[in-house]
C-alpha cells in the first residue's frame, strides 16, 4: 500500500511532521493501526537497522529515524491500547551497578523498540538485584546488560546468579554487550547471548520472543 511505503520513507529519512501527517491519512483511510505499525513504522526502522549494522548510516541518522518513528507511534498508541494489541514481546534494560555510560544501551532500547518489543529502562549503574525483580513484575523475556568498563563486565555474573537464585532462567533470556564484552565472556559467565551492536541484539531479542 503506497501510503505505508511513503511511511517507512519517511521514518528512513527521520521526517517526523511527515510521518505524523501520512499516520493521521492512513487511519482516516481507515487503514488498521496494526497495518500502520508493521507495514510503515517497523518496516522503516527494520531498513534503518539493517542499514546500520552494514555501516551504511550512522547513530545521528538512526536518532532521527528513531524520532520519526516515536512521533508516529505516540499517534497510534490510544488505538493500539483500545484494540488490545500487544507489544511483539518485553524486554528489561539497563547498564550494570558501577557503569554510567549510555549511549551503546540507548542505541540497543532504540532499535528493540523499532522492531516492536515493549522496553523497560532502568538507566545506569543498575544493581543486579533491580533487573531480576524488574523482570519479574514487568514479565519480561528478556533482560539486556550493558556494561563499558571491563572493571564493571563481572556485575553481569552478578545478575545471572540473581536471576538463578530468583528461579527466573527457565522464562528469562539474558544477554549482554558493550565494548569489552565478548561471546567467550557470555559463555564463560553463563548468559544467553551475546551480540557485537544494537542491530544485531534487536534481531536476537525478536527471535528470543517470536521464538
Amino acid at each position: 500500500m503506497e501510503i505505508l511505503e511513503q511511511i517507512s520513507e519517511f521514518l528512513q529519512q527521520g521526517r517526523a511532521k511527515n510521518v505524523k501527517e501520512l499516520v493521521t491519512q492512513a487511519l482516516e483511510q481507515g487503514i488498521s493501526c496494526r497495518q500502520i505499525l508493521d507495514e510503515g513504522l517497523l518496516a522503516g526502522m527494520a531498513v534503518i537497522g539493517n542499514k546500520f549494522k552494514n555501516n551504511e548510516v550512522f547513530v545521528p541518522e538512526v536518532l532521527i529515524a528513531a524520532r520519526a518513528m516515536n512521533a508516529g507511534t505516540e499517534l497510534l498508541r490510544p488505538y493500539l491500547a483500545s484494540q488490545g494489541v500487544k507489544s511483539a514481546g518485553k524486554a528489561v534494560i539497563g547498564t550494570v551497578a558501577g557503569d554510567l555510560h549510555d549511549i551503546g544501551k540507548n542505541l540497543v532500547r532504540l532499535m528493540m523498540e523499532g522492531r516492536g518489543l515493549e522496553v523497560v529502562d532502568l538507566g545506569v549503574d543498575v544493581p543486579a538485584e533491580k533487573f531480576v525483580q524488574t523482570a519479574i513484575d514487568e514479565n519480561c523475556q528478556i533482560i539486556c546488560l550493558s556494561a563499558l568498563l571491563t572493571t564493571t563486565m563481572t556485575e553481569m555474573v552478578n545478575v545471572v546468579k540473581a536471576a538463578d537464585a530468583a528461579g527466573i532462567r527457565g522464562k528469562v533470556k539474558i544477554m549482554i554487550g558493550g565494548a569489552p564484552v565478548t561471546q567467550a565472556f557470555c559463555d564463560n559467565i553463563g548468559a544467553d547471548y551475546y551480540t557485537s551492536d544494537a542491530a544485531s541484539a534487536a534481531d536476537v531479542a525478536l527471535e528470543i520472543v517470536t521464538a
